[in-house]
């Protein structure tokens, strides 16, 4: 999941005299598409009339208007209210928002050298803006005393939670500090901004160096026709003979998992594993120091012990203690599975091909011939029913059956590249709920992974409801010209997972956008998302999209029966894998006096307790971790297994009425997916369980306990 909150500007101008400048400047406002309401279907974003340098003009001037709605709330003589003060704030600079996040999705997306020039000045310019509202006297003032009262306020629930919200965003970020330390805040917020940026761009620049090219054919040895064809496209683009192979996930993750020459896939391995790790121009290594440096002094300034603590504050978890206590509890039934897995792993690899210390470039293989072997089952198998069109319009069909919720595709909204489809996503009287970008293959500068992000939030304003633009970005396999998209299992799950953070954005239906969607605790967030996978293993669900891309024969019985026994083979490493990604996370952020100036010592003692594959020199997880360092999960990755207890406990409920049940999936609508952040996350849960979750449906479910 992705969220963007920037506000920000950045000069690009032509080399000319300062009066041409300016005039360049007021010619470029008055046809600028980015400051005019944006006259298209649904108020979307126009796409195809945007240049990338619209953005200068149209930033500028919507953060001086934004500006200037700040001055005029703090310029008024009426005393602070909740209206005159917290509602006008709310909706201040609603434009501002909706361009600065057009621009760093497309960042994401569909960058270019320009963008990401832009990018590194735009960045610490939004946080500029941002520093000004928040450090703020005379706004912070009136929401100070608005606070003080609030208890005679007769505020409705979520008229208080956007108060809450909004003076502890305040305090938060500086408020309450003296004017030296107020600057010191400033210079730290803006040089984070920035290496935030330089980290991702080194990882991507890395991701996309990298080519493994092969003219022999030989050394294809175990890879399916579906992969070999990819490859030897990829190769053709390139204008090169023979087969490509990169570390995009969809070229990389096949490759890892059934490439016989075990030396290319220690090659491949160790690319990847070694990405702004190499002493170059784009080596990470001072960059995590620094950002992890930053934040620790900023947490200080702030009056915290550290960075993990400040973060907390405002989560589920509440502190670090309790985070460490949370992924050590399920360390320790984790990990005694994870070591008869590996040992069971190693046997296997031992009997097969004599290999007697298994390493990091041997897993995915041997466990795919392990999962064959035990359970006559394997992605190859299964690829072929597994179609992209077909899954997603599975996915849509689950979540209609669900929610009540239909996906009609359209063509007369504005794409930012050919690859995106486009939607309008109706209830069953054909009022709208939201608008929908789905963006699903890997590309020259669209970053590797997959999430969820917006381009539009849901919010009520002047007696209408407006509808949010949500997105999901993935990174699957392109069709060849021989084969459709064919998915893994695990890349269906990862649709689900996106499409699950994509309903909480859609169904949205709060009054304030601060509040809206996804606008809720990081480890609440979660939830939606990890549930929606549920139904990748259920008969019911799979039947309607596990159809033979060429036969269009359904899934065979035998085969979801194997998909559900498999479902937790190898759990135990899985587990242990993202345990020791936790951890690694909590070390960084929970202890302001780590020693970091040998950093790859300092990740290899972390991870030694969740190490079972012996260490690669070469290799470093931290350099390339780009949920901490640069996608907004700093001190926040346990939440993966933190919404896990949460989605075992909510589904183990659909379970027990049936998974299409629909109470069960009205009282989830009705309370998760639309009520946002204006109620306490665990008070949310509560409303829609009729207890607190328990950790034992994630273990049973995990097999970890019988």
């Amino acid at each position: 999941m992705l969220k963007y909150f920037f506000f920000g500007s950045i000069v690009l101008l032509a080399s000319c005299s300062e009066k041409n400048k300016v005039d360049q400047l007021n010619d470029d406002q008055m046809e600028n598409i980015l400051l005019k309401p944006f006259v298209t279907p649904y108020q979307t974003a126009p796409f195809e009339q945007i240049n990338t340098a619209d953005f200068l003009p149209a930033i500028e001037q919507l953060i001086a208007e934004a500006k200037e709605g700040i001055d005029a709330i703090v310029a008024q003589t009426e005393a602070p209210t909740f209206e005159n003060t917290i509602e006008r704030l709310e909706f201040n600079g609603m434009h501002l928002g909706q361009v600065t996040s057009i621009f760093f999705n497309l960042n994401s997306a569909e960058t270019t050298p320009e963008m990401q020039e832009l990018a590194q000045t735009i960045s610490p310019m939004v946080t500029a803006f941002g520093n000004d509202v928040t450090l703020n006297k005379g706004l912070f003032e009136r929401i100070k005393t608005v606070y003080d009262q609030k208890e005679n306020l007769d505020l409705n629930p979520e008229q208080m939670m956007l108060l809450e919200k909004k003076y502890s965003s305040f305090t938060k970020n500086g408020a309450l500090l003296n004017d030296e330390d107020k600057e010191k805040l400033r210079s730290i917020d803006s040089e984070l901004s920035k290496l935030a940026l330089t980290f991702s761009e080194n990882v991507l620049a890395e991701t996309q160096d990298f080519i493994l090219h092969i003219e022999d054919e030989a050394k294809l040895a175990g890879l399916p026709d579906f992969v070999r064809d990819a490859a030897k496209e990829e190769a053709e683009q390139r204008e090169l003979t023979g087969w490509v192979f990169t570390l995009d996930y969809p070229s990389y993750g096949p490759f890892m998992t059934y490439a016989d020459d075990r030396e290319l896939r220690k090659e491949m391995a160790i690319a990847f594993g070694a990405r702004a790790f190499k002493g170059n121009d784009k080596d990470n290594t001072e960059v995590v120091q620094r950002i992890v440096g930053l934040r620790h002094q900023r947490a200080q300034l702030l009056g915290f012990d550290d960075h993990a603590t400040f973060v907390l504050q405002n989560r589920m978890a509440q502190s670090p203690d309790a985070v460490k206590e949370f992924l050590n509890e399920l360390l320790e039934k984790a990990l005694p599975a994870a070591q008869r897995e590996f040992k069971e792993l190693t046997a296997f690899a031992n009997n097969k091909d004599g290999i007697r210390q298994l390493e990091k470039w041997d897993g995915a293989y041997y466990s795919e011939k392990l999962k064959k072997e035990l359970f006559e089952l394997d992605d190859e198998l299964l690829k072929p029913y597994f179609e992209l069109d077909k899954v997603l319009n599975g996915s849509f069909e689950i979540v209609n059956r669900l929610f009540g919720a239909s996906f009609v595709e359209v063509d007369d909204i504005q794409k930012y590249h050919p690859d995106v489809k486009t939607y309008k996503v109706v209830d069953d009287k054909g009022e709208l709920i939201s608008v929908f970008y789905a963006d699903f293959h890997p590309r020259k500068g669209k970053r590797a992974g997959a999430w969820m992000t917006s381009f539009k939030d849901q919010y009520q304003l002047d007696g209408a409801n407006n509808r949010p633009h949500v997105a999901i970005v993935c990174n699957f396999s392109k069709p060849t010209s021989s084969k459709p998209s064919l998915l893994s299992f695990n890349e269906v799950t990862t649709l689900f997972h996106e499409l699950g953070h994509a309903i909480h954005g859609m169904f949205a239906n709060t009054v304030y956008p601060s509040l809206s969607g996804t606008s809720v605790y990081w480890d609440f967030v979660e939830l939606p998302s990890q549930l929606l996978e549920n139904w990748c293993y259920e008969p019911e669900a799979l039947e309607l999209f596990a159809k033979h891309y060429e036969t269009g024969e359904v899934i065979p019985m035998k085969y979801i029966e194997k998909i559900k026994e498999s479902s937790n083979f190898m759990e135990g490493l899985a587990t242990l894998r993202q345990l020791s990604f936790g951890m690694l996370d909590m070390a960084y952020h929970a202890d302001a006096t780590a020693d970091l100036s040998d950093l790859k010592a300092f990740e290899k003692s972390v991870m030694s307790g969740t190490s079972l594959y012996p260490d690669v020199p070469e290799n470093m997880m931290s350099t390339q971790f780009s949920h901490i360092f640069a996608g907004g999960y700093s001190a926040g990755y346990y939440s993966y297994k933190w919404a896990e207890v949460l989605d075992a406990d909510a589904f183990a409920y659909f379970q027990e009425y049936g998974i299409f049940n629909e109470e069960v999936a009205r009282k989830f609508k009705e309370t998760v997916l639309t009520l946002g952040g204006t109620i306490h996350p665990m008070d949310l849960y509560k409303q829609f369980r009729g207890q607190e979750p328990s950790s034992e449906a994630l273990l049973r479910r995990a097999g970890l306990i019988k």
